[in-house]
C-alpha cells in the first residue's frame, strides 16, 4: 500500500484534521538545506523519532517511520541508516499521521511520518569520511557511502557500505572506592577503561514491477567487534586488577516485500525476513581471584507475514492479516574460577519459539473530527528448551486495541487508547550472563519465562500552532501482569543465584511532554528547539522482602533537548543536542545486592558548512561536560532479605570531549 495514494499532494504545510495528515513539502526544510531524509525526520515539528526496538518478528521492530506508505523489512539495517541513505533532493514532502488514516497500517502506534519520494530516474549517492580525535589521545577514522538508482521503468536500487572504529562511552577513566559497613575503605583504586567496536557492513536492496505488483528484495551483512580492557591499580590494599572482555558478531539478514492491488479497493501485501547471528563472548578477570567466562551463541529467525486491505467506503477501511516466525538459539556457556570449573544455571540450552498471531483491523472516520482505530490480535507460540532445562510450553494471548482521535478543530487533536500489549521474550534472558566475569555474581538463565502483559490507558492532547510549532501532552498508565524482574534461585532451601523471571503484578504511570517550537519571535532568527521529557513511576513487590519497590531497569526521568540555528547567509547552521539518556538513573534489584547506575547528562556541538549543494563539512565537538558514569553496588552477605550488608562499592568514570570533522561528498 502507498500512503501517497491516500492523501492529497499539497504545496505549503497544512494542517489537515479532517484526514488526519499534516504534508510538509520539501520546501518546508529548504531553509535547512538538509543533506539527507533523516535531517527532514528530525525537523517535523512535533515528532520524535524511534527506529523501532530490537524484539522478534516484524511488528514494533520498524519504528515509527515509513517509505512511501510502507516499513522497511529489515532490523540490522536499521531505520536511521535506512534514511540516511536517502538523498534529501529525492523526497517530495513528508507527512505526519496522527490518530490514524484511513488504509494506512499505523504499525500500533498513534502517529507516524511518511516520506514519500519523488518520482524520476537517475542516480543519487554520497561519500561520506570522518577522523575523531579523544581526549586520551586515540584517533578513529570511519568511512561510509552510498547509492541509489531509479530507472523509468520503476525499477529502482540502492547500496550502502560502512568501515570504521567506534567508541564506547560507557567506560572511561576514573575512580573505584568499596566502603566497609562502618564505612572504612576496604578497596580504592584509579581505573582506566577503553572500549571500542570495530564495525563494517554492507546493505542492498532492488525494487522492481512484478505480476501487477511490486516486489522489493534487501539484505544485509554486518559483522562488528567489541573490545574492553579495564585495569583497577589498587591504592588500598595494594596490587592490580584486569579485566578483557570481548565479543565477536557476525550477522547477515534477507527480506522481501510483495505488494499489488487487486482491486479498486483492495491491496495485498506478503513479507518475508530471515536473520542469522552468531556471537562469541570471552571474559578474562584477572586479580586475587582468576575468573574466566565463555559464550558461543547461534540465532536464527524466520518469520512470514501477510495482510489484506480493504476500503469499504471512502470512511472506513478493513486490515487482516497473520504473521508466522520460527527463532532457534543455540547457546554454550562456560566459567572457570581459579582455573575449576563453575556449573552454571541454564548454561548449555537450545530454546526454539514457534508463534503465530492473526489480526484484524478497523479504520472509521466517523465524521470531519473523530476517527476510530480498533483491531485484536490473537497470538499462540510453542516454547521448547533441550540440554540443561528441558521444558515444552505453550503460551496464548488476545490483544484488543482501541484509538478514538477527536479533532476539533485544524490545529487541536485529542487521542485515548485502550490496549492489552504483551511483550516480546528475550532470548537473552534464556542463559546465563557475562557479568559474572567483572562481579563475581552468578545471573543465571531462565527459559521458563513468560512474556510480561500490560493493559494499557493513554490520553494524549496535541496543540499545533501552525506548522513549525507543537506541544504534545500524553498520560499511561499500564497494569502489569507477569512482570519480568529478578527471581531468586534455591537450592536445597537456599537461595544461590538470581535469574530474570516473572514476579508477578505490577503498575507503570508515564507523563511525556513533546514541545516543538521555533524561536524566530524570541528575536532567533532561523532557529527551533525540540524537547521531550518522560516522567515515569513504576511498582512491584520484591519477592524476597515483600515491600514494594521500583521495578528494575525502568528509569523514572528521560528526556533530551534539540536546538538548531540556520544561517542561510553564510549556508551554515549549528546547534546543540542533549542525549536522550542525559542525567538518567536506573535501579536493578538482584538477589544479594542492589545496583544503581547513573549518566551524567551529555551535551553535543555541531556546525556545519554547504559551500555548494553537493559538498557538507561538519565539525562537532561531543560531551562538552566531560560526563561521568556511576555504578554503586550495595552487596550484602547472602540473599539480601535476610543477611547483613556486606559492603558497598561505587565505580565512577568520566568520558572526555571527542572532537570530529566529517567531510561528505554528493554526486
Amino acid at each position: 500500500m502507498i500512503l501517497a495514494a491516500a492523501v492529497p499532494q499539497v504545496e505549503a504545510p497544512a494542517l489537515a484534521a479532517e484526514q488526519g495528515v499534516i504534508a510538509y513539502p520539501a520546501s518546508f526544510f529548504a531553509g535547512a538545506a538538509p543533506t539527507t531524509a533523516l535531517d527532514m525526520i528530525q525537523r517535523v515539528p512535533g515528532f520524535a523519532f524511534d527506529k523501532g526496538l530490537a524484539v522478534r518478528g516484524l511488528a514494533g521492530a520498524t519504528g515509527n517511520v515509513l517509505i512511501n506508505g510502507e516499513p522497511p523489512v529489515a532490523k540490522n539495517d536499521t531505520l536511521d541508516e535506512i534514511l540516511k541513505r536517502i538523498a534529501a533532493s529525492s523526497v517530495e514532502r513528508i507527512e505526519l499521521i496522527r490518530g490514524g488514516a484511513g488504509g494506512v497500517d499505523m504499525q500500533g502506534r498513534a502517529v507516524l511520518a511518511n516520506v514519500v519520494l519523488r518520482s524520476g530516474a537517475g542516480f543519487k549517492g554520497a561519500t561520506t569520511g570522518s577522523v575523531a580525535y579523544f581526549y586520551d589521545g586515540r584517533v578513529f577514522t570511519n568511512i561510509r557511502s552510498e547509492g541509489s538508482w531509479r530507472w523509468p521503468s520503476g525499477r529502482s536500487a540502492e547500496f550502502s557500505v560502512y568501515y570504521g572504529y567506534l567508541p564506547d562511552a560507557t567506560y572511561g577513566d576514573g575512580q573505584r572506592v568499596r566502603y566497609a559497613p562502618n564505612r572504612s575503605i576496604q578497596i580504592l583504586s584509579d581505573v582506566e577503561a577503553d572500549g571500542r567496536v570495530y564495525r563494517k557492513f554492507a546493505t542492498g536492496a532492488f525494487e522492481t514491477p512484478l505480476a501487477g505488483g511490486k516486489l522489493r528484495l534487501n539484505g544485509a551483512f554486518q559483522p562488528f567487534t567489541q573490545d574492553l580492557d579495564i585495569t583497577d591499580r589498587l591504592r588500598v590494599p595494594g596490587g592490580v586488577e584486569y579485566q578483557h572482555d570481548t565479543s565477536v558478531w557476525d550477522q547477515a539478514e534477507l527480506g522481501a516485500r510483495y505488494s499489488r492491488g487487486l482491486s479498486a479497493r483492495t491491496s495485498l501485501e506478503a513479507v518475508g525476513f530471515q536473520q542469522w547471528k552468531t556471537n562469541a563472548q570471552k571474559s578474562d578477570f584477572r586479580g586475587l581471584t582468576q575468573r574466566r567466562f565463555g559464550l558461543d551463541r547461534d540465532i536464527a529467525e524466520t518469520v512470514g507475514r501477510a495482510h489484506i486491505q480493504f476500503r469499504q467506503s471512502p470512511t472506513i477501511s478493513w486490515e487482516v492479516g497473520g504473521e508466522g516466525a520460527f527463532n532457534t538459539l543455540d547457546v554454550a556457556t562456560t566459567l572457570a574460577v581459579n582455573g575449576a570449573p563453575v556449573v552454571l544455571p541454564a548454561a548449555n540450552v537450545t530454546v526454539e519459539e514457534k508463534r503465530a498471531e492473526a489480526f484484524a483491523t478497523v479504520t472509521w472516520r466517523i465524521d470531519d473530527h473523530f476517527n476510530l482505530e480498533a483491531g485484536v490480535r490473537q497470538e499462540r507460540s510453542e516454547v521448547t528448551s533441550s540440554g540443561d532445562v528441558n521444558l515444552s510450553k505453550t503460551l496464548q494471548f488476545t490483544k484488543p486495541r482501541a484509538l478514538v482521535t477527536w479533532s476539533p478543530r485544524a490545529g487541536d487533536q485529542f487521542r485515548v487508547r485502550v490496549e492489552r500489549e504483551v511483550g516480546q521474550l528475550n532470548f537473552d534472558d534464556f542463559v546465563a550472563s557475562s557479568t559474572v566475569a567483572n562481579t563475581g555474581v552468578v545471573i543465571a538463565g531462565n527459559p521458563d519465562l513468560a512474556p510480561q502483559q500490560a493493559w494499557v490507558f493513554e490520553a494524549a492532547y496535541e496543540r499545533r500552532f501552525g506548522p513549525s510549532a507543537a506541544v504534545i501532552l500524553t498520560a499511561r498508565h499500564s497494569e502489569l501482569d507477569d512482570v519480568v524482574d529478578r527471581i531468586p534461585l534455591f537450592f536445597g532451601g537456599v537461595p544461590v543465584a538470581d535469574a530474570p523471571g516473572n514476579i508477578g503484578k505490577g503498575s507503570k504511570d508515564e507523563l511525556i511532554a513533546n514541545i516543538s517550537l521555533p524561536l524566530d519571535r524570541f528575536g532567533v532568527a532561523n532557529a527551533r528547539f525540540k524537547a521531550q521529557g518522560t516522567w515515569r513511576r513504576s511498582e512491584v513487590t520484591d519477592t524476597l522482602t515483600g515491600q514494594k519497590r521500583e521495578i528494575s531497569a525502568v528509569r523514572p526521568v528521560e528526556w533530551d533537548f534539540h536546538f538548531v540555528q540556520d544561517l542561510p547567509r553564510w549556508k551554515s547552521s549549528w546547534g546543540l543536542d542533549i542525549a536522550p539518556d542525559a542525567g538518567i538513573r536506573e535501579r536493578n534489584f538482584r538477589l544479594s545486592e542492589i545496583e544503581n547506575r547513573k549518566f551524567d547528562t551529555w551535551i553535543d556541538f555541531f556546525a556545519e558548512y554547504k559551500p555548494r549543494p553537493d559538498l557538507l563539512v561538519r565539525l562537532e565537538v561531543l560531551n562538552l561536560t566531560e560526563r561521568s558514569f556511576q555504578r554503586e553496588r550495595i552487596v550484602y552477605a547472602g540473599a539480601r532479605d535476610r543477611t547483613p550488608l556486606l559492603y558497598t562499592e561505587v565505580r565512577d568514570l568520566r568520558w572526555g570531549r571527542v572532537l570530529i570533522l566529517r567531510l561528505r561528498k554528493s554526486y
